[in-house]
């Protein structure tokens, strides 16, 4: 598995490197989409001033310099946190959007979380749901079919409701909610399955499908 990779939340592009077996993401990508923000370096600056005047907090220490493909296409050194870090920064940030990236962080943390227990979990999952759909680096959910659309949905949704009925709070305790929310989703499409008596995962292409419909 690369050590750098970008992630998407909501269709925008989150950098993110391995740093000590953890997940360090960049930070002026995160504030970019939490408050939309023309211009996040300027933000990230400004922000550390206002949370060591009000806090006298210095949010630089949660942070390291690590290097990421910047815009130019060099490797250059940004700044970084890890989860507990990106927690920690995103309290400080006015957003609609902090309880869903909370949510969104919470589920990356937890699926490293499983890498890590089994290393090669995320690189044999990932190649086999690209292999199935002859993909090469597109984006997976663009071309699930409504099956794996439903049951990919259920466990984010029922992730998100856990979350709201017990209002919880830390990594901790949001990490054992994306668990309980995805079992939720594995249960019911293995219950689908043993009906079927078929894999609803499968090498079928949603969205070449449409494309050819459309033609």
């Amino acid at each position: 598995m690369e050590t750098v990779q970008i992630a998407l939340f909501k269709g925008k592009k989150i950098r993110k490197t391995l740093f000590n077996n953890e997940w360090w993401f960049s930070v002026v990508d995160v504030i970019e989409v939490l408050t939309d923000s023309a211009d996040a370096n300027d933000y990230w600056y400004r922000l550390k001033v206002r949370v060591k005047g009000e806090d006298e907090f210095q949010l630089s220490t949660i942070c390291r310099q690590l290097k990421l493909l910047a815009p130019d296409g060099k490797m250059r050194e940004t700044d970084c946190a890890d989860t507990e870090g990106i927690f920690r920064i995103i309290q400080s940030i006015p957003s609609s959007k902090a309880e869903p990236f909370k949510r969104w962080l919470a589920k990356v943390g937890y699926e490293r979380v499983q890498e890590i227990e089994n290393p090669e979990l995320a690189t044999k999952r990932t190649r086999i749901l690209y292999k199935l759909k002859g993909l090469k680096r597109e984006n997976l959910r663009d071309h699930m079919d409504d099956f794996e659309l439903i049951f990919n949905m259920l466990g984010e949704r029922s992730t998100t409701e856990i979350h709201k009925n017990e209002n919880s709070k830390g990594v901790v305790k949001l990490k054992q909610d994306a668990k309980r929310g995805g079992n939720v989703a594995g249960v019911a499409r293995k219950n689908l399955e043993k009906q079927l008596k078929r894999s609803v995962v499968s090498n079928k292409n949603f969205k070449r499908q449409n494309n050819q419909k459309l033609k």
